[in-house]
């Protein structure tokens, strides 16, 4: 018997797994890196959340502090996007402004991912009578424009951002759950379902242990996508009055409080168009370069 044969990766499956791992980390790794507009939009994504964070160290005042003495103040060392007509800093109000439009986009995404993945793994999984009325249901609520559908929600709800958030998560739910129900139509049939049901798996271990683990990559570029949608959904929401309340900082807000005064203040709402600008395209480079890592048919 040979003994001095040295061991290899395959006697040992936990090294192969982490060598795939790695590997397959190294490529998608690659692949984003070679996006330079993906990787520049992730940079402005994560530039915004640093922002939204540490807000308070970041702003010179007090958002909500008014100084009528200084309306309508140029740009200024004292105030570098100089004020609004009530006095307040505009530099430290889009600072502020950056956790509405962050936790507005991420609420009402997350909120529209969970009841989406819900309702689409129900519909995709189950018979033909569940999966018409889900899917009829989702018909309906997609049949409305998706601006006036959420100010419609809005007027019923009351303005609040906890309000924003579930009106455009009802809004963006049919997006996520006609994408998975697309996606476990696909995986059911599939020989690994059979070969767990030969083994005795429950439908519901099926589904949760198999079936939505291959559906979670679309729904990540998805999510981003939604991510610049509800942005800017929220920004015309609190544009007209129907979002966040005032003094609350808010980007689109701050447009609708400086429009009547953009000709004497140009800042009041250059900055915070520029801020939904730069935020919305950053989430739109960073989803294509989260496609081109889990599409197939976007890779090279």
């Amino acid at each position: 018997m040979d003994t001095s044969a040295k061991p290899t990766a395959s006697r040992f499956p936990e090294i192969n797994r982490f060598t795939s791992s790695v590997y397959s980390f190294r490529n998608w790794f690659i692949r984003f890196y070679e996006n330079r507009l993906a990787t520049v939009g992730l940079g402005i994504v994560v530039i915004m959340f640093f922002v939204a964070v540490f807000a308070p160290q970041i702003s010179l005042y007090d958002p909500t502090l008014m100084n009528l003495r200084e309306r309508l103040a140029p740009l200024s060392a004292k105030h570098p996007f100089g004020t609004d007509n009530f006095g307040r800093d505009t530099f430290s109000r889009v600072v502020y402004g950056a956790r509405i439009s962050i936790v507005a986009g991420a609420g009402s995404v997350g909120l529209a991912l969970i009841i989406g993945l819900i309702l689409g793994a129900v519909a995709g999984y189950s018979g033909r009578s569940v999966d018409n009325i889900i899917m009829r249901i989702m018909d309906a609520v997609m049949a409305f424009p998706g601006l006036l559908l959420a100010i419609a929600l809005m007027t019923a709800l009351g303005a609040s951002l906890t309000n924003v958030c579930i009106a455009l998560g009802i809004r963006y739910t049919p997006d996520f759950g006609r994408l998975v129900r697309a996606s476990v139509l696909k995986e059911r049939e599939k020989e690994y379902v059979e070969a767990a049901r030969a083994i005795g798996e429950g439908d519901g271990a099926i589904m949760i242990r198999y079936v939505l683990p291959n559906t979670l990559s679309p729904l990540i570029v998805q999510a981003t996508a939604i991510m610049s949608f509800a942005i800017l959904a929220e920004a015309a929401i609190s544009y007209l009055g129907l979002g966040t309340r005032p003094p609350t900082p808010s980007w689109g807000l701050s447009l609708a409080e400086g429009s009547p005064f953009m000709w004497a203040g140009p800042h009041l709402v250059i900055f915070p168009g520029l801020a939904i600008a730069y935020l919305v395209l950053a989430f739109n480079f960073l989803g294509d370069g989260l496609r081109d890592i889990f599409d197939p048919r976007y890779q090279a």
